[in-house]
């Protein structure tokens, strides 16, 4: 399993910024292997962190290479004002079982 993990510090989003944000999400969907994802914010900084899950690297390959991602990262500096991108090999995942996760096996 891959996990790519997003984290940012936001400026102001507009309209073309939660258009883009939409396409990206419709196309990580869509893209092989997709388990899920989940964002977290950090109420007292405003720092979020975006994570999406893959069955293998293919997906999260097709996502990076997607027009709309492609432009969005083109133009992060106009909504963000920094960012960093972890991107994993999942070594193993565990727990109770009571919790519905992208990475629960």
């Amino acid at each position: 399993m891959y996990s790519a993990t997003f984290i940012f510090d936001t400026k102001q989003f507009d309209a073309e910024f939660h258009r883009l944000d939409a396409l990206i999400a419709e196309a990580a969907k869509a893209t092989d292997g997709y388990l899920g994802e989940e964002s977290w914010e950090d109420p007292k900084t405003g720092r979020v962190s975006n994570v999406y899950y893959w069955q293998s690297e293919l997906g999260l390959k097709q996502l990076i290479e997607h027009p709309s991602h492609q432009e969005a990262k083109k133009r992060y500096s106009e909504w963000l004002s920094g960012y960093q991108v972890i991107i994993s090999q999942v070594l193993r995942t565990y727990g109770d079982k009571t919790m519905d996760h992208p990475a629960a096996t």
